[in-house]
Parts: structure tokens; C-alpha cells; sequence
């Protein structure tokens, strides 16, 4: 069997390694009620109800790995976990607002594109 050699080749760049970080429907959201102090699980789940919990947990396990964000795990008389932003997680942030800016300024066009398919 002959060796595949892929024909596209994985960008080794900034640019790459940031839409890996952020690829995933919902992680922008996570991030941004994070960095608000939303940061339970459960609140989480109340705050974004069309995300099902499975996605959430794969999503902030992904965020986890790529050391975006970090957990407490609270051992009292109910165990809870709470979430917070890393070092790294909070230089993300601004990029993230400069995203969220950029989206309300051509946010009309953006919706008309997006909405035609």
C-alpha cells in the first residue's frame, strides 16, 4: 500500500495554531463568560442552552489542553468544579473583543452573507 502524502500541507504558523485554539462553536462563548466570572459547569450550561453539556465538556477539555484555561476542583460538602482563565487564556481575550468589534461594525453584511446559504 503506497504511503498517502497530504496535498494540503498543515500551516505551521500563529495564524493556525489560534484557529485550532478558537475552533469550536461555542469556545468564543465560554471564554467571554469566563472572563465575566461565570465559571460553573452548570452555569455555563444555563448561560448558552442551544450548547448540550457534552459539548460544553468537550469544548472546556479542549480549552483545558491547550492550557487556555484551568480548573479549581472545590471538595466540600458538594463537589464542584470552577473554571478560570490562564495567563495565556487572558492574552486571548483582546483578540477576542477586536473579533467581537469587527463583527458589530460589518455586522449587517455578515448576516445577509451569512444568511443567504
Amino acid at each position: 500500500m503506497a504511503h498517502y502524502e497530504r496535498k494540503i500541507p498543515i500551516l505551521d504558523c500563529g495564524h493556525e495554531y489560534t484557529r485550532r485554539v478558537l475552533h469550536g462553536k461555542w469556545k468564543i462563548r465560554i471564554l467571554l463568560y469566563i472572563a465575566e466570572g461565570i465559571n460553573r459547569p452548570s452555569e455555563l450550561e444555563r448561560h448558552i442552552p442551544q450548547a448540550t453539556r457534552r459539548v460544553l465538556d468537550a469544548q472546556l477539555a479542549e480549552l483545558l489542553k491547550h492550557e487556555i484555561i484551568d480548573r479549581t476542583v472545590f471538595d466540600e460538602s458538594v463537589k464542584h468544579v470552577e473554571y478560570f482563565l490562564t495567563d495565556l487564556g487572558k492574552s486571548l481575550m483582546p483578540i477576542i473583543a477586536v473579533m467581537g468589534k469587527w463583527g458589530n461594525e460589518h455586522i449587517d453584511k455578515l448576516r445577509k452573507a451569512i444568511n443567504s446559504n
